[in-house]
C-alpha cells in the first residue's frame, strides 16, 4: 500500500485551484458592489450636500466668470465682490421687505385653509370627496406616493444646517475649484483623465447655464407675479411673488404649489380677482416656459419635462427634499457624463 501513487485533487479549503479563484473574484465583486451600494444609501444625505455644494460652487463661478467680462482683476476679488452682493441682496429681503411679508405668512395660512374648505365642501357636494374627509387627510394621500418628501430636513435646525453646509462647503469649492478637481483626477488612471478633464468642463458648464436660467426664471416669475397681482387687486401680492419665485427653483413641482396658492388667494376676493389670478399664473408660466426655458436649453442641456418630473418624484421618494431640489442638476450631469462617454467611445472606435 505504501508503494501505490495516489492522485489528489483540490479539496474544499484548497484556494488554489482557477475554478476555486474565479469564485472568489466574482464573489468579491458582488460583495464590493453590495457594499458599495449600502453605503451610497447610508450616507445619502451627506453624497447631496456635497452635490447641492457643487452646485452653489458653479453659479459662484458662473457670476464670477460674468464679472470677468467687465471687471479685469483678479479671479478672487470677483469672487469677493458676487458673496458680497448675494450677502446684501439676502440682508436687504430680510431687513427691508421681511418685516412687511412675514406678517402676511399668518393671512395666507388662513385664507388657503378657508379657500380649501370651500373646496373639499364643493367636490363633497358633487360627491367627489366624501363627506367627513378634512383636508390633511387628503394632503398625506397626494403626499403618499412622494413619500420621505420631507423626511431629510424635518425640522427648521435640519434645514438650516444642511443650508449652511452646503453654501460652506460650495464657497470652498469655488475659491479653488482646480484643486479639487486635480485631486480627483489623481486618483484616475492616466489614461481616463484627460476624459475626466473634459467632462468635467463640460458639466460645470452646463450647471451654469443650468442655474443662470434658473435664477432668471425665479427673478422673472417672482417680479412678475408680484406685479401683476398687485395690479389686479389681489391682496398678499408680495409674498405671493416671493414664494412663486422661490418655488420657481423647483421645475414642475414648485409651478404647481405656487399655482395653487395664487388661485386660492385670488377667489378669496371674488371671481374676477380670481380669475385675474388664473391669468397671471398662465402668463408668467409661458413666459418662463416658452422664453426663457428654451432661451438656456440651447446653450446648456435640453431635459425633457416629464423626465425631470419624474426624476424630481423619485429622487423625492427616496432622498427626501434635497434629492427633489437637486434632482434636476443631477439628470443634467448624468445625460452629460452619458454624451460624453458616447463621444469617447466612438472616438476610440473610429
Amino acid at each position: 500500500m505504501s508503494g501505490e501513487e495516489r492522485t489528489e485533487t483540490p479539496g474544499p479549503a484548497d484556494n488554489n485551484g482557477p475554478l476555486v479563484g474565479r469564485e472568489l473574484v466574482r464573489a468579491a465583486v458582488w460583495l464590493g458592489l453590495a457594499s458599495a451600494i449600502f453605503l451610497v444609501w447610508t450616507l445619502s444625505q451627506t453624497i447631496l450636500v456635497i452635490i447641492g455644494a457643487f452646485v452653489i460652487c458653479q453659479m459662484l463661478d458662473g457670476g464670477t466668470r460674468l464679472l470677468g467680462r467687465i471687471l479685469p482683476i483678479g479671479r478672487a476679488w470677483r469672487l469677493l465682490i458676487v458673496c458680497l452682493a448675494v450677502l446684501a441682496f439676502l440682508i436687504w429681503v430680510v431687513y427691508f421687505a421681511g418685516a412687511s411679508i412675514m406678517g402676511q405668512f399668518d393671512m395666507l395660512r388662513a385664507t388657503v385653509t378657508q379657500q380649501s374648505a370651500r373646496v373639499l365642501a364643493w367636490g363633497q357636494s358633487l360627491g367627489l370627496a366624501s363627506n367627513g374627509a378634512q383636508m390633511d387627510q387628503i394632503g398625506q394621500q397626494l403626499m403618499g406616493s412622494i413619500g420621505k418628501l420631507t423626511s431629510a430636513v424635518g425640522t427648521a435646525f435640519g434645514a438650516l444646517s444642511s443650508l449652511a453646509m452646503i453654501v460652506v462647503l460650495g464657497l470652498f469649492f469655488a475659491i479653488e475649484p482646480k484643486l479639487y478637481e486635480r485631486g480627483i483626477a489623481w486618483m484616475l488612471p492616466l489614461d481616463r483623465r484627460e476624459t475626466f478633464y473634459r467632462t468635467a468642463a463640460k458639466m460645470g458648464h452646463t450647471l451654469r447655464m443650468l442655474m443662470f436660467g434658473r435664477l432668471i426664471g425665479m427673478a422673472v416669475e417672482g417680479v412678475g407675479t408680484w406685479a401683476l397681482l398687485w395690479v389686479g387687486g389681489v391682496p398678499m401680492a408680495g409674498l405671493l411673488g416671493i414664494l412663486t419665485g422661490l418655488l420657481a427653483f423647483l421645475p414642475n413641482i414648485g409651478a404647481i404649489v405656487s399655482g395653487v396658492l395664487i388661485i386660492l388667494v385670488g377667489f378669496s376676493q371674488g371671481v374676477d380677482t380670481g380669475l385675474w389670478a388664473v391669468g397671471v399664473y398662465c402668463v408668467v408660466q409661458v413666459i418662463d416656459g416658452y422664453i426663457i426655458v428654451p432661451m438656456v436649453a440651447k446653450r446648456s442641456v435640453d431635459l425633457a419635462p416629464a423626465l425631470v418630473l419624474g426624476a424630481q418624484l423619485l429622487f423625492g421618494a427616496l432622498f427626501g427634499i434635497l434629492g427633489l431640489a437637486l434632482a434636476d442638476p443631477i439628470i443634467a450631469m448624468i445625460k452629460v457624463m452619458l454624451e460624453q462617454r458616447s463621444k469617447t467611445a466612438a472616438e476610440e472606435a473610429a
